[in-house]
């Protein structure tokens, strides 16, 4: 049976964070608040957890999970090489409503699903989710909502669409920003706006000059 932790009372949130650590290093899942939407986090680098994650949302594994890192030195544990273009839009925009496609390292032991040796990463800004993740190191995280369905900005919502397939429900309040961040491709010869959200493409430019945008 899943449990909800009310993370405005300090007590069950300490609670919460400890269940929610403790769910993901056996392999459940765990509900979260991010600034964006709620999203349902794994351990990155089970293979049967992330595979959880996918068939609780009801989605393959094309469509493979993003993941959320704590600091920004979360990327340099995910890249061979973290270039300057990557570091400049992280210092710029993390924490908050920027991911960034990378490739990376190869020595990783992870199965996110069919990413062709990518990865999709952000810092969100959002206490609790660091709090977590300082706790648990990277999460695979996705909205947490049954593929097709509306992502959910209330932990209500998203119980009600994932239920007891996840262990563990934080509750951080209702998310009051639901746009989607913005996401850049960082894998070609020139970086690319593969999605237009909460940063602009002018913004981006400021940081990243160059920037394309995807057709």
């Amino acid at each position: 049976m899943s449990q909800t932790y009310d993370c405005s009372d300090p007590a069950l949130r300490a609670c919460g964070l400890d269940e929610a650590a403790a769910s993901i290093a056996r392999g459940a899942l765990a509900v979260i608040p991010t600034d964006t939407v709620y999203g349902v986090a794994a351990d990155a680098f089970t293979e049967q957890a992330v595979a959880a994650l996918l068939a609780a949302k009801g989605r393959g594994r094309e469509m493979p999970s993003p993941v959320l890192v704590g600091s920004w030195a979360g990327l340099d544990g995910l890249m061979l090489a973290v270039d300057d273009v990557a570091r400049s839009l992280v210092e710029a925009f993390w924490p908050g409503g920027l991911t960034i496609i990378v490739e990376h390292a190869p020595s990783l032991a992870w199965d996110l699903g069919d990413t062709r040796g990518t990865v999709a990463v952000r810092m969100p800004a959002h206490p609790v989710a660091l709090e977590l993740l300082e706790r648990t190191g990277p999460l695979a995280v996705s909205s947490a909502n049954r593929s097709g369905a509306a992502s959910p900005a209330t932990v209500d919502e998203a119980r009600a669409q994932l239920g007891d397939a996840v262990d563990t429900y934080l509750d951080g309040g209702p998310c009051t920003d639901r746009t989607a961040s913005s996401i850049v491709d960082l894998t070609g010869v020139t970086p690319t706006l593969r999605r237009l959200g909460s940063i602009s493409a002018a913004e981006l430019r400021e940081v990243v000059p160059d920037l394309q945008e995807a057709p």
